[in-house]
């Protein structure tokens, strides 16, 4: 590995970094927390496809230029050295169990949200026999099913200047649950149920409004419906002058 860190994922460099000295107090050491792990895996990743090789050899270091490279994004290693600092939050655990002729087999269905409060969101499911390897397998699944987020100011209460809301109205489907978010004025928080609340605080969105339709009361399409929405901004269509008028910002913000 090369000492110019200057040309190195973010992840890499943290991963890399000389590892502080844990105070021999004598105390139970606590469980690494997901994001220590992710950058723990890092250490010992030999990537297997063109991409990770590019991001590992320094010539890719930003998630938007991996996005530009136009090259599928199937290592999670690649996403957690891009952007190390992503957040992650169990949606809802549900336990199957299914009676068969050797006894009652019981297997866990997790839905996961990740993200990093500033323009990346990512959800997913995934299944397991124990409840453990299901939210692992949520959250890798979760990582490569990012997204950017895009963010505007399009509610007429709102000043001149960028946002944290959607730039326009959307709205989300996921089962017979419909959410549609519409542009709020800075202050205005989040109007929104729970679970959609999780997955947006997640994207960076801090002022939104809402509204429901359909069978809220289940979380998984909830929390789909309400991803979805946030994926029908990338899809539609804005004029270069639309762009500037409603202050459209994808992805990062922050420094």
């Amino acid at each position: 590995m090369s000492d110019d860190t200057s040309k190195m994922a973010p992840g890499l460099i943290k991963a890399f970094a000389p590892a502080e000295e844990e105070e021999g107090d004598g105390r139970r050491r606590r469980r690494k927390s997901t994001a220590e792990e992710s950058i723990a895996a890092l250490r010992n990743w030999t990537p297997k496809t063109r991409l990770g090789r590019e991001v590992m050899a320094g010539r890719i270091v930003t998630y938007d230029a991996a996005l530009a490279s136009g090259l599928p994004i199937r290592e999670v290693e690649i996403v957690d050295a891009l952007i190390p600092n992503l957040e992650d939050e169990v949606i809802k655990v549900n336990m199957i169990q299914r009676m068969t002729d050797s006894g009652r087999r019981v297997r866990f269905n997790v839905m996961a949200c990740v993200g990093n409060k500033d323009g990346y969101v990512g959800l997913a499911m995934a299944k397991g026999k124990e409840v453990a390897t299901a939210i692992r397998k949520s959250l890798v699944a979760a990582k490569l099913n990012l997204i950017q987020v895009q963010r505007g100011n399009g509610s007429w209460e709102s000043s001149v200047g960028p946002g944290t809301s959607v730039p326009f109205k959307v709205v989300g489907q996921a089962g017979s649950t419909r959410v549609t978010l519409m542009s709020a004025p800075a202050g205005k928080g989040l109007v929104i149920g729970e679970t959609g609340k999780r997955v947006l605080e997640l994207a960076g969105i801090t002022d939104v409004l809402s509204r429901t339709k359909g069978q809220t009361r289940t979380t998984i399409n909830y929390a789909a419906a309400t991803f979805n929405a946030l994926a029908e901004v990338n899809r539609t269509r804005v004029t270069e002058t639309q762009r500037a008028n409603l202050y459209i910002v994808k992805g990062r913000m922050l420094e």
